[in-house]
């Protein structure tokens, strides 16, 4: 373990790195932010004035030669994770990759084998469910017996509907509504069942809202069964269409028992009632929903690259979650039943 903060640069300044960036600046012990990188003039200026006086750079290239960086946090368009991450193992730095680590196995792959050419390097994929504390709770009661043994998971993230289709202008380039989505639940329903080899996949969806997606052929709603060896099944549902707020929710169902997580939407505890009903507040989004995990998973990262404590996921987690959600999209596309 050193005593001196961890350095670390950052790629990629929109919504996501935006408060990846702040919590690095100014909220993650033992780190520091030296370095912020975006082709995007407005996202630069955007760090100038918010990050201190981190170096700015248009050019990843120009990231990876910065002598002071010694970490990355790659927030970066998907397309990009995967070539983003070896070229930072390659030149000398830990890496922080936001989820999914590629929109295919090959791309993981090449990852894993960089990462093993580079065994001094720190690598994690940002599946923050993880680091939830709710979500931990829930991984804790059934790592006591609590529920039995857990064999079936109902799990969604689901969007509250923006009428100005930002995610229909990203669809190109995120690998789906399963990729983008799903993958959180894909990974949550592995880590809960004890990280069981998927085998065959089903899904299918719809349009309800907005058309534009066709063109590139996703859907705002969609359902997927994953059938484990050993009996396990999951069922995800991902939406970008929900009127009231983001919903997601996680229940896992073992044999002397079930657990719950996030079910509702809930802001807070306070319920109003009155004649038109009962009322709560809704969250509005996945970054107030996990607020408080995005920062523990950084805090993980700069930790495990400080060498103070081991990473809790690997890079097999991530490519597993990638396999699984390539093929639900297959299915999708297909309309057929899918091995893994």
């Amino acid at each position: 373990m050193s005593d001196r903060l961890l350095n670390v640069g950052i790629a990629g300044l929109g919504r996501m790195g935006r408060r990846h960036a702040e919590q690095l600046a100014w909220r993650t012990r033992g780190a520091q932010l030296v370095a912020a990188c975006s082709p995007l003039e407005e996202e630069r200026a955007w760090a100038r004035g918010h990050l201190g006086a981190a170096a700015l750079y248009d050019d990843f290239d120009a990231l990876l030669r910065d002598p002071q960086v010694q970490a990355v946090a790659i927030v970066t368009p998907t397309t990009l994770h995967a070539a983003q991450t070896i070229a930072a193992l390659e030149a000398g730095k830990h890496v922080f990759v936001e989820k999914p680590l590629a929109l295919d196995v090959a791309g993981c792959e090449r990852v894993v084998a960089a990462a093993r050419a580079h065994p001094d390097r720190i690598v994690m994929v940002g599946f923050v469910r993880r680091f939830d504390p709710h979500y931990l709770e829930a991984r804790a009661l059934i790592d006591a017996g609590r529920i039995g043994r857990p064999f079936l998971i109902r799990s969604q993230t689901c969007d509250k509907n923006d009428p100005d289709g930002f995610f229909v202008r990203f669809a190109p380039t995120s690998g789906g509504i399963f990729m983008d989505c799903s993958v959180h639940d894909i990974d949550v329903a592995r880590w809960m069942l004890g990280n069981p080899k998927a085998q065959r996949v089903f899904a299918s969806g719809t349009i309800a809202l907005h058309g534009g997606l066709a063109d590139c052929g996703d859907v705002d709603n969609g359902l997927a069964i994953v059938e484990f060896e050993g009996g396990a099944r999951a069922q995800f549902y991902a939406s970008r269409t929900q009127a009231h707020g983001n919903d997601i929710s996680t229940e896992v169902i073992g044999t002397a028992g079930s657990v719950g997580i996030g079910d509702g939407a809930r802001r807070d505890r306070v319920q109003s009632r009155d004649a038109e009903g009962v009322h709560h507040r809704v969250l509005a989004d996945f970054i107030e929903r996990f607020d408080d995990a995005f920062g523990r998973e950084l805090a993980a990262f700069v930790a495990a690259c400080r060498g103070e404590a081991p990473l809790p996921l690997t890079l097999a987690d991530a490519t597993e979650a990638t396999r699984i959600g390539v093929a639900i999209t297959r299915s999708l596309h297909s309309g057929l039943v899918e091995t893994v």
